[in-house]
C-alpha cells in the first residue's frame, strides 16, 4: 500500500505527542523499558505554551483529514455521539483513569481553561475518552472526569463499539507497558494533548500537552 505524504506526516505527528503515562521520576528511572517509538520527548513533557495574541497557539488542523463522528458510552451507560455536541466547541482528549501523571495534569488544565473563558464556557464541552476500556467502565470514567469538573464528560468503549477505529480517526496511539503476565496492573502510553473541535464537529486545532489554560482559551474563543 502506498503511503501518502499527508498520512506519513500525521503518523509522525501522533508519535511526537505520545505521552508515557508514568510519574516523571518513575518514568526517568524506567526509560529503557519504554519503547523508543512511544516515549514522550523531554521537550514535549516540559513545554509550557502561553497565549500568543493574534495567532493560533496550537496547531491548525483544519486542512488535515482527521476526526469525524463516533460513538462510545458515557458515565450514565448511555450512547454518546460526538455529533450530539454540535453547536458547542469540544475539547476532546484521550487517556485513562489509572494514569498517574499526564491525564490528571491535562484535565486540571482544561478545568482552568473553562474558568478563563468565563461566561463563554457554557458553549464549551470537555470530553475525556478512555483508551483503556478493559478497566474503565462507563461508571468509572464518568465519575473520574467529573472529579475535575462536574460538567466534564467521560466516555469509554463497550462491546460493539470500535475503539481502534476511533483511535485511527484521531491519530491516537496507545499501548500497554510494564504489564506482568495475567496482571491487571499496567500503564498505558498514549497520545497526549487535546483536539479543539468547532461547532460543526470538525477538528480545528490541536493543543499539545503543556499548553497553558490561557493559550487554550484563546484558541477556543476563535471557534466560538
Amino acid at each position: 500500500m502506498q503511503v501518502t505524504t499527508k498520512n506519513f506526516v500525521l503518523s509522525v505527528f501522533a508519535l511526537a505527542v505520545l505521552a508515557a503515562c508514568q510519574p516523571k521520576e518513575e518514568a526517568a528511572s524506567k526509560a529503557p523499558d519504554v519503547p523508543a517509538s512511544t516515549a514522550q520527548t523531554p521537550a514535549a513533557a516540559t513545554a509550557k505554551k502561553a497565549a500568543v495574541p493574534g495567532q493560533i497557539n496550537g496547531t491548525d488542523m483544519r486542512k488535515e483529514d482527521i476526526g469525524g463522528d463516533f460513538e462510545m458510552t458515557d458515565g450514565n451507560g448511555k450512547p454518546f455521539k460526538l455529533s450530539d455536541l454540535k453547536g458547542n466547541v469540544v475539547v476532546l482528549s484521550f487517556g485513562y483513569t489509572h494514569c498517574p501523571d499526564v491525564c490528571p495534569t491535562e484535565l486540571l488544565t482544561y478545568s482552568d481553561t473553562l474558568k478563563q473563558l468565563g461566561d463563554d464556557a457554557k458553549n464549551v464541552k470537555v470530553v475525556f475518552a478512555s483508551v483503556d476500556p478493559e478497566r474503565d467502565t462507563p461508571e468509572l470514567i464518568g465519575k473520574y472526569a467529573k472529579q475535575f469538573n462536574p460538567d466534564f464528560i467521560g466516555i469509554t468503549a463497550v462491546e460493539g463499539q470500535a475503539l481502534p477505529v476511533i483511535k485511527q480517526q484521531y491519530r491516537v496511539v496507545s499501548a500497554k507497558v510494564n504489564q506482568k503476565e495475567d496482571s491487571a496492573n499496567y500503564l498505558v502510553d498514549h497520545t497526549s494533548g487535546a483536539y479543539l473541535i468547532d461547532k460543526n464537529g470538525e477538528v480545528a486545532i490541536f493543543s499539545p500537552y503543556g499548553s497553558e489554560p490561557d493559550a487554550i482559551a484563546a484558541d477556543i474563543r476563535t471557534l466560538l
